[in-house]
């Protein structure tokens, strides 16, 4: 009976012992389901957003604005518009008893109407008079005297010529000894064996480099007005302007490394035709600008890498304060040069655009309150813009540092609460990753909030390479950043790309080697605009 009873207890303890071991596994393998549920639909969230996000993209509005529906929570991108963003939070700031003045209210361009023409513009008056018969009065034939005159404008435009101008050089020899013939010598020229003028070169890279219009096209309008110019004569005439350009643009690179604060961006470029690499490869236009208000420098350059020795290369032993987006190329010459490297909130805020773009419509969440206390900080450069650099530091030690602590406390909670790949959690950690950088602007008046002069500078570029898509030779690329550095340095100080270009092409060919070319820097050859 014994043995019985003690081999009966034996075996419920192995069923029980067996039952615990199922049930634990049980629980085990729930739970991994459970785990794997959950990032299935994270994995299933994460590209639905995605997806919204390329639809928004592709059929949304082009402009980075982004109302929020929130109150007068108005988000504006700065590489949309500078100046618009800037101005959202003029009520904001007119409402602030601190601010040291009120702003004038933003101007709003009135939709219809006329615009008035400018009084800059040349008249040319024509006279409309009566008839000889009807100036007599039809009552009693006295002659109708002038008592005043109504005048109206309209906007005339001479289509462009095209025409040739022949130098004529007489020659001279003495009739009786014969010792030669004596001419005149030729104006010095830019390029002194083609035909091409300074102004038809500066009309040519003008159309390409500043209105984007392809060599292609401008060969075909300077057909229709007679003048056959094959497009490979117009990429020969640019590419050898661009080489002529090269001491000018050195000038102007001594400038910009002279400056206190620069600021950095890249954009890819597609060269054809270059040693040890395929048409498809990938190359890149970097862009440097710099410089005090009226003598503003920016700088494009060629490579065939986005590495970080580009910079290093471009910047030297420069040691001011640099300003870039977040890529991870600069971190070398940063670290050579001890540079003080601050970072972009335009980059930062349009990851939170592009996570409040994804979620439901009518729900306000993360994004919506980084994208406002983002926006006050904008309100508080606004405010800050004309100030000195120490005032500036001052007002943002009294506003934006507070704001900065607020989010810094939301970021850290909100780190752990949303998925990492998520368009939201991406955004917050871009954020975390670049808040050193971002948040440098605070022990520091000269230092921006984002990186905006560089990219508004790149944007032309940008928009140029939808219409030409390509450069064929790397001296071609290189040609073409050296003449986009005067048009868009012209630019930045307020001057004509065209009549900038034209003095130059004109000048640089009658300069020595012992002339400075300084001579030829924008604020040297006419008064420039503050930027």
């Amino acid at each position: 009976m014994m043995s019985t009873a003690s081999h009966t207890a034996n075996t419920v303890g192995q069923l029980q012992r067996k039952l615990a071991t199922s049930e634990a596994e049980n629980e085990r393998l729930l739970a991994l389901m459970a785990k794997k549920e959950a990032a299935w639909e994270a994995t299933k969230a994460t590209l639905f957003e995605k997806f919204r996000l390329a639809i928004e993209r592709q059929f949304g509005p082009s402009t980075e604005k982004y109302r929020v529906e929130q109150g007068d929570l108005l988000i504006n991108e700065a590489e949309a518009a500078v100046d618009e963003d800037n101005a959202v939070a003029t009520d904001e700031l007119a409402a602030d008893e601190s601010a040291p003045e009120a702003l004038p209210p933003a101007r709003r361009r009135t939709r219809g109407g006329r615009v008035a023409l400018p009084s800059t513009l040349p008249r040319v008056e024509v006279v409309h008079e009566l008839d000889a018969a009807e100036r007599h009065c039809a009552d009693d034939g006295n002659a109708l005297k002038v008592i005043g005159e109504d005048v109206s404008e309209e906007l005339h435009v001479v289509p462009a010529r095209v025409e040739v101008i022949r130098h004529v050089r007489h020659k001279y020899a003495c009739p009786r000894c014969e010792n030669g013939v004596q001419v005149a010598r030729l104006p010095a020229k830019l390029l002194p064996k083609s035909n091409a003028s300074a102004t038809l070169l500066a009309y040519v890279a003008t159309a390409k480099y500043q209105d984007a219009l392809p060599l292609y096209r401008q060969s075909q309008i300077f057909a229709r007005h007679g003048a056959e110019i094959p497009r490979n004569t117009l990429a020969r005439w640019m590419v050898q302007a661009g080489e002529r350009l090269t001491p000018l643009i050195e000038a102007l690179r001594r400038q910009l490394l002279q400056a206190p604060l620069i600021h950095m961006d890249e954009t890819t470029l597609q060269v054809n035709v270059e040693a040890d690499r395929p048409a498809s490869a990938t190359s890149y236009m970097w862009l440097q600008r710099g410089g005090p208000p009226g003598q503003q420098v920016v700088l494009f350059d060629y490579d065939a890498s986005r590495a970080g020795r580009v910079p290093v290369r471009l910047l030297g032993d420069y040691a001011g304060r640099l300003v870039t987006d977040g890529y991870e190329g600069y971190a070398e010459v940063v670290r050579r040069n001890g540079l003080t490297h601050a970072g972009c909130w335009a980059h930062a805020r349009r990851k939170f655009v592009d996570a409040q773009k994804v979620q439901p419509k009518g729900k306000t969440g993360k994004a919506g309150w980084a994208l406002n206390q983002i926006r006050k900080l904008y309100a508080v450069e606004t405010q800050a813009r004309t100030l000195e650099p120490d005032a500036r530091q001052t007002l943002r030690d009294q506003k934006s540092r507070p704001l900065i602590a607020q989010l810094r406390t939301w970021l850290d909670k909100s780190l752990t609460q949303v998925l990492p790949k998520s368009a939201l959690g991406k955004a917050l950690h871009y954020l975390a990753g670049q808040w050193n950088r971002l948040t440098r602007f605070l022990d520091d008046g000269l230092i921006p909030l984002d990186n905006n002069p560089a990219e508004n500078a790149i944007r032309p570029f940008v928009v140029g390479r939808k219409n030409w898509l390509f450069s064929h030779t790397p001296s071609g690329a290189q040609a073409s950043a050296a003449i986009y550095s005067l048009i868009e340095t012209a630019k930045a100080n307020g001057l004509s790309p065209y009549d900038y270009l034209q003095f130059v092409f004109e000048t640089l060919p009658t300069l020595g080697e012992d002339d400075d070319v300084d001579a030829l820097l924008p604020w040297c050859w006419e008064e420039t605009l503050p930027a």
